[in-house]
């Protein structure tokens, strides 16, 4: 019976702008040498047009899926680790219907504490017979974690440059780091029109609230 992995891991943590994206790919395990002679690696590694064609070559040609986290699923979570859990147990269990042999999963972990959080994924996943293994800097180590982290900061970028020409809006990378993202939320948190792509509860918008809020009652 052939064995199967699956790597999992997200992009857009950090963002003040945009969803988060979690994607995961599916091989059979003696396959995934293929990954990384195509060049799989960590997609923080790889320069954007290299990694755009090694997303769409991925994508063509091996199994997978992505989970989208809205800004508003962001918003109301309790935790970020718990959401990105939530999600990565979903990835799991579209991608291991029907496949029939053994399946470990390695996933890029979000915590601190490894241990916990494959558990708490572990509890989420269908097929309990499902190894779960969460490692800090899997998307370095294993090809089809890398592979997955190219897919998912892809499709994140693709979600982004949608974003901005549905609403025709200059907003830059979306991170708090980028001051065209700053000036862009210092103008328009409070417009309806992108309230929806927003992160309100991060740091970087509950600041200026709060500023507004002072102003009204001086």
């Amino acid at each position: 019976m052939a064995e199967y992995i699956i790597g999992v891991d997200d992009a857009g943590r950090g963002p003040v702008i945009g969803p988060m994206a979690l994607a995961g790919v599916l091989i059979e395990k003696e396959k995934e040498s293929e990954l990384k002679d195509a060049g799989a690696k960590d997609s923080k590694l790889l320069t954007p047009s290299k990694r755009k064609s090694l997303g769409r070559y991925f994508k063509k040609n091996y199994t997978y899926h992505v989970e989208l986290s809205t800004p508003k699923e962001i918003d109301e979570c309790d935790n970020l680790n718990n959401l990105e859990a939530i999600k990565a147990a979903m990835i799991i269990n579209k991608l291991s219907e029907g496949v029939r042999g053994e399946i470990e999963a390695i996933l890029d972990c979000p915590s601190v504490n490894t241990a916990e959080w494959s558990a708490y994924v572990k509890k989420l996943v269908v097929n309990q017979k499902i190894k779960i293994r969460a490692e800090h800097k899997a998307d370095f180590n294993y090809p089809v974690v890398s592979a997955a982290s190219i897919i998912a900061k892809e499709t994140r970028e693709e979600e982004i440059e949608d974003l901005r020409k549905k609403l025709d809006a200059k907003f830059g990378s979306g991170y708090p780091s980028d001051p065209q993202t700053i000036e862009f939320i210092k103008h328009n948190y409070k417009n309806p029109k992108f309230e929806s792509i927003i992160r309100h509860s991060w740091d970087t918008v509950k600041k200026l609230h709060e500023k507004a809020s002072q102003r009204q009652l001086n």
